[in-house]
């Protein structure tokens, strides 16, 4: 470990600054797809990403053989010394000393990006949007996810995606519990709506993405995630659920009401070139895949134009943003 004459440990945010470079950096960081590459000389390199709970940079190693790279996770978490250059109008860390590390559950909170809500508190908050539920099969069902105390512990716990958007622990919990709120302010607006409908849907909407994505290190696809995916995988879990419900509790539910769920499920990424299976075919269906929508692109555009710990001089606009197809104006002209 780092003696005494060690730095102070510095986040990823701060390392991002280019005003700060060059840096030194020692402590405890995440690091994902490590690869071993070649310099022009035939030379053997270190190749990856370097995090923490406030963001990534690359890195790279220029002394590295074989032996010491295979004893490195590919996604896992290290503890590294070195320093950061600027390269290539970018930040860039370069490591000196690298070697892997098995941080507890305290220290993966600051290793990976997390919810500023406690997942507790949110949870709590869903638990009573679950309990404005009209219809007494909903209900049930309900409850049937609510008991499931591994299911909901993943729940909790798990991303809403690898990086697009509540890209951190706790992300699902927060997506899912934001997207419930803002049914609850809209159903009243259209009275011919379903509301159990719409509420059930997005809470299971995503459910899928427990057994999809990994994030007990650094955020990827299970096996299942990758042959399955969360769509097809979240209509299997309800499939289950309900059948167990009524064989071992006799619950009745409304006719056509679990197709309904299921096509939510399957419909709620709009169109096939999203991964949707079918396109939304039902008013209950179009408003849970529109506020999906809604919320993941505010997420995504929020957190690059108005982000918690913007970097100075960092212009009116960021980068282009592909998965919104632009660049965004960051400034609030109101602000003051």
């Amino acid at each position: 470990m780092p003696d005494t004459a060690s730095p102070a440990r510095l986040y990823v945010r701060d390392l991002l600054d280019p005003k700060t470079v060059p840096s030194r950096v020692a402590g405890a960081y995440s690091i994902a797809n490590a690869q071993l590459g070649k310099t022009r000389t035939d030379k053997l390199y270190l190749r990856c990403l370097i995090g923490d709970k406030t963001g990534e940079l690359p890195a790279r190693m220029w002394t590295i053989d074989e032996a010491k790279f295979n004893e490195l996770p590919t996604d896992g978490f290290v503890w590294l010394d070195g320093a950061t250059q600027l390269y290539d109008g970018g930040v860039q860390l370069i490591i000196q000393i690298i070697r892997p590390i098995e941080p507890s559950a305290e220290e993966i909170r600051e290793l990976l990006p997390c919810s500023q809500r406690p997942p507790e508190e949110m949870f709590a908050e869903l638990r009573t949007l679950l309990g404005t539920l009209k219809h007494p099969s909903m209900k049930a069902l309900a409850e049937a996810y609510l008991a499931d105390e591994l299911l909901m512990d993943q729940f909790k716990r798990c991303p809403a995606a690898k990086s697009m958007h509540h890209a951190y622990i706790g992300g699902l919990l927060e997506h899912t519990l934001s997207l419930m709120n803002l049914a609850d302010r809209i159903c009243p607006l259209y009275p011919k709506i379903s509301r159990d409908l719409v509420m059930m849907g997005l809470f299971l909407h995503d459910m899928g993405k427990t057994r999809e994505l990994s994030y007990d290190r650094t955020f990827g696809y299970t096996d299942r995630g990758e042959l399955v995916g969360h769509i097809v995988e979240g209509a299997m879990i309800l499939r289950d659920k309900a059948t167990n419900l009524m064989r071992e509790q006799g619950i009745r539910f409304p006719r056509g009401s679990i197709v309904l769920l299921e096509h939510i499920i399957l419909s709620h990424h709009g169109v096939p070139e999203f991964g949707a299976a079918k396109i939304p075919a039902s008013p209950e269906a179009i408003m849970v895949s529109i506020l999906d929508n809604l919320d993941a692109k505010m997420q995504m555009s929020l957190a690059a134009a108005r982000p918690d710990h913007p970097l100075p001089d960092g212009g009116n606009f960021t980068e282009k943003l592909w998965a919104l197809e632009t660049k965004l104006y960051r400034p609030d002209p109101f602000a003051s």
